[in-house]
């Protein structure tokens, strides 16, 4: 840093997220050291989030087709879901339903459709491939005559790799925060994901509460994880899409807003303190992992998040549709001197998924 330049000041969502400008990612990473670690950090009141914020106006278009088309694919008929499923991968190629293990039992509350938006084929040795097949296999797309999700891998590609650019550039902004053999010895965080042919997109599909939840209405005690269960990504950076909620009238669907204010994204700050977190419409939010935590010797640290569900009458027949984008090195980079990130994520995988 020149000794004329200045350290960008931190700014904040009316949340206490941290929010940066696009544009500011774009010329000046190395002077948001201080958004960087007041986000990401592993101070009491840091969530473990980075909003950012005045992305290009294609974006908002990106996001718009792929989430319409996460409510066509999950509310296809479920014989024609279940061709997109791909056992051998570990359910992490095409569609996933009941496969995860979240809280001790199958995650049926949600539907997923997996790939990798940047490479459709990863070019890995045949026993890479064998070993790894959750990260090393090939990409399962709808048939293009598939009625209601044509355009659905075009609209995939298009929005991953938009945000897989955003992600790297933010990777560059945590560099001054890596181990010294990240910064040496082999490459740094930017690139690990730039190179790496492990990225993975989950499209994600919450299916409504049902009935009898919203007949019973909310109650005092109901777990706060009640769509999606506290649980820690093991990626170096996870890019979010804020949420989109339609409501099926068995026709087009309608566009509403959250069925509840309490209902959405829930993170533990260090400190403990449970916040709910709000991404705009028009902006991308991006979480730490596991593998950054290893990766930065716990400087930036991951934090427990879920999703909440309020079943209100609002809720009825209403899904939400979110897209994920998990940017990681290839299995064989180190995250430590000790460690690989395919060393890693191997028990990640036992924890949360049954033997196929």
């Amino acid at each position: 840093m020149a000794a004329s330049e200045r350290l960008l000041p931190i700014s904040y969502t009316p949340e206490g997220a941290v929010e940066i400008s696009y544009n500011d990612l774009r010329s000046s990473p190395h002077l948001l050291a201080p958004s960087i670690e007041k986000g990401f950090g592993s101070q009491p009141d840091c969530l473990g989030i980075v909003v950012v914020k005045d992305l290009p106006q294609e974006y908002a278009r990106y996001r718009e087709r792929l989430l319409k088309l996460a409510y066509n694919f999950g509310t296809l008929k479920e014989d024609t879901r279940e061709k997109y499923v791909d056992a051998k991968s570990k359910y992490s190629f095409g569609w996933s339903h009941g496969k995860e293990i979240m809280n001790g039992k199958p995650d049926t509350l949600k539907g997923s459709y997996y790939a990798n938006p940047i490479v459709d084929k990863p070019k890995v040795f045949n026993d890479e491939r064998t070993a790894f097949p959750e990260y090393y296999g090939e990409n399962i797309w709808p048939a293009g005559d598939e009625q209601g999700v044509e355009g659905f891998e075009e609209a995939f590609k298009d929005l991953g790799k938009f945000i897989f650019g955003v992600g790297c550039q933010l990777a560059a902004a945590c560099q001054p925060f890596a181990l010294n053999e990240l910064s040496n010895d082999t490459l740094p965080l930017q690139e690990l994901i730039r190179t790496s042919q492990t990225t993975k997109a989950r499209l994600l599909h919450y299916f409504p509460p049902s009935e009898q939840d919203i007949v019973q209405g909310p109650r005092e005690d109901d777990p706060v994880d009640s769509w999606c269960g506290f649980h820690l990504d093991h990626s170096l950076l996870t890019g979010l899409c804020s949420a989109m909620f339609l409501r099926n009238n068995g026709g087009e669907p309608e566009l509403v807003p959250s069925p509840s204010p309490k209902a959405g994204l829930y993170i533990n700050t260090r400190g403990g303190k449970l916040t709910k977190v709000s991404i705009p419409v028009d902006c991308l939010a991006f979480q730490t992992g596991e593998a950054l935590e290893i990766a930065t010797g716990r400087k930036l640290l991951a934090t427990p998040h879920c999703v909440r569900v309020v079943p209100t009458t609002d809720a009825l027949n209403v899904s939400r549709e979110t897209f994920a984008l998990f940017m990681q090195p290839n299995i064989n980079e180190q995250l430590s001197s000790v460690m690989t990130f395919g060393q890693f994520s191997r028990k990640v995988f036992e924890e949360h998924y049954e033997e196929p």
